[in-house]
């Protein structure tokens, strides 16, 4: 991912391989620790608000599936192993999917859980797998309707038993986010900018946005929200799609992952391209690092 000031001009590569330079060279040692150490210990993946006790948050890293409670202490709940794609089920609190690498070597597939994240089985290989998918969202639209990014666009739409290549990856990929309107509407985190398909990405069209963006996220009422490098975190209906900033001055943080309560839309938690959790109470106007 390419880092740019708020000139345009490039001046950081990699704040993807920083991180999981830093993932790489740490193996987390214990069960239990603070969040705030997590970033010391391994590399974040993805964020989910536990659908079954919304005090919690899902933390989804390269040792393992971590729960993190509102007093900042993280019990990792899982030791599949590399937690890349990571997603929970837009409707049913039980059921979380994911995709990634094995402990001990290999790739993990479509895998899902329908106990909150402990117990974990492959689904399916994939098309041409077993697939890593580095980037998957499932569709709010249509549940049944999953896409992953692994030797190009990937579709499922019989919730993740079948798949096929629906299209080529973006150039630059960072993230995927599904439509809460349209199935076979997805947009894509670039460094090229936000991009739109309309067509289960056959095709892709610039968005709004066409600065770096390192995250998308839609929820499943239908406000997409995403981190634009240079104007930092924006947000807007989907049906009208006119992003606006919002909240604090990010300054050298790159924002990789958002998940927001499916409970309380003014609850927000994100997590940054150096490991750091922050939690907002109030719609992301302000922010505090989670448990302090």
């Amino acid at each position: 991912m390419t880092k740019r000031n708020r000139s345009g001009v490039t001046i950081l590569v990699g704040a993807l391989a920083l991180s999981a330079a830093v993932a790489a060279g740490v193996v987390a040692r214990a069960d239990t620790i603070p969040v705030s150490q997590l970033r010391q210990q391994t590399h974040i993946h993805g964020l989910a608000v536990d659908h079954q006790n919304a005090e919690n948050l899902l933390i989804a890293t390269h040792h393992g599936l971590f729960r993190a409670g509102p007093g900042g202490e993280a019990e990792r709940i899982s030791v599949v192993q590399d937690f890349m794609g990571f997603t929970p089920h837009p409707s049913d609190p039980n059921t979380l999917f994911a995709s990634g690498h094995r402990a001990n070597g290999g790739n993990l597939g479509f895998i899902a859980s329908t106990d909150g994240g402990v117990n974990w089985e492959q689904v399916s290989s994939g098309e041409g797998g077993p697939v890593d998918f580095h980037q998957m969202t499932v569709s709010p639209a249509n549940p049944t309707v999953v896409y992953g990014a692994f030797g190009g666009l990937q579709v499922s739409r019989d919730g993740g038993r079948t798949w096929s290549v629906s299209g080529p990856l973006p150039e630059r990929l960072i993230d995927l986010a599904a439509s809460a309107l349209d199935a076979d509407t997805l947009y894509a985190a670039t460094e090229a900018g936000l991009l739109v398909s309309k067509d289960a990405g056959g095709t892709w069209d610039v968005s709004v946005e066409t600065s770096p963006v390192s995250l998308v996220e839609v929820t499943p009422e239908g406000t997409l929200y995403a981190f634009v490098l240079g104007k930092g975190l924006v947000r807007s209906a989907e049906e009208q799609l006119q992003l606006a900033s919002f909240g604090a001055d990010w300054g050298d943080r790159i924002l990789l992952h958002l998940a927001v309560d499916p409970a309380d839309d003014e609850r927000l938690f994100v997590a940054s391209h150096e490991g750091e959790i922050l939690a907002s109470t109030d719609a992301g106007a302000t922010w505090s690092g989670l448990g302090r």
